[in-house]
């Protein structure tokens, strides 16, 4: 467990990182990421299908940051990386034609990272995906996030991620992705 920013008496923002049973607590983490991605129920409702079927692979495993209270205010999951799953035959070309395809092997992939807004900005993210790649057993990790210089990607590039791919479509995105990959355990401050 990681907890944070002070010592003492939880606070009642005080939020600590720990191992989430995601599949539990879906509900409660899809709301998350519909608040931080802007998604509407039918896009929910087809992001819950996804994450069960995520979560019945091989390593999955997921991480929630909650509040003194409870309360679900971000959460990351991910696994080691299959060349045959959905997203991987999606990147797959892009990573290829940059000479980076190599990056879905030995991979672990950040599938999903999501903190509510009211909690941004104070290192639940960050504390998320370290707490997430620092368990894993391969050398390097992936992820996706929409092609646009945000918070999120600068997150991602103190980190240590690179951009591998840009513009990369997904077949029902309105918007352009990038992939992005580090080498682990990520950099630290």
């Amino acid at each position: 467990m990681f907890r944070f920013p002070g010592q003492g008496p939880l606070a009642p923002d005080d939020v600590v990182i720990g191992p989430l049973d995601l599949a539990t607590r879906i509900d409660e983490a899809l709301a998350v990421q519909a608040v931080a991605f802007g998604l509407g129920s039918d896009e929910i409702a087809v992001r819950r299908q996804i994450v069960l079927r995520h979560l019945t692979f091989p390593g999955a495993r997921a991480f929630g940051a909650t509040t003194a209270d409870g309360r679900l205010v971000g959460f990351v999951y991910g696994m080691p990386n299959d060349r045959a799953h959905w997203w991987s035959t999606v990147v797959e070309p892009y990573l290829r034609g940059q000479g980076h395809d190599g990056w879905l092997d030995d991979s672990f992939v950040i599938t999903e990272l999501h903190v509510h807004p009211d909690f941004q900005n104070r290192g639940a993210g960050r504390a998320l995906i370290t707490t997430i790649t620092d368990g894993a057993a391969e050398p390097r990790s992936i992820l996706s996030a929409i092609d646009t210089q945000s918070p999120a990607r600068g997150l991602y590039r103190s980190l240590g991620y690179e951009d591998l791919a840009v513009r990369v479509l997904f077949p029902s995105a309105p918007k352009p992705y990038v992939v992005m990959g580090a080498p682990l355990p990520l950099r630290r401050r």
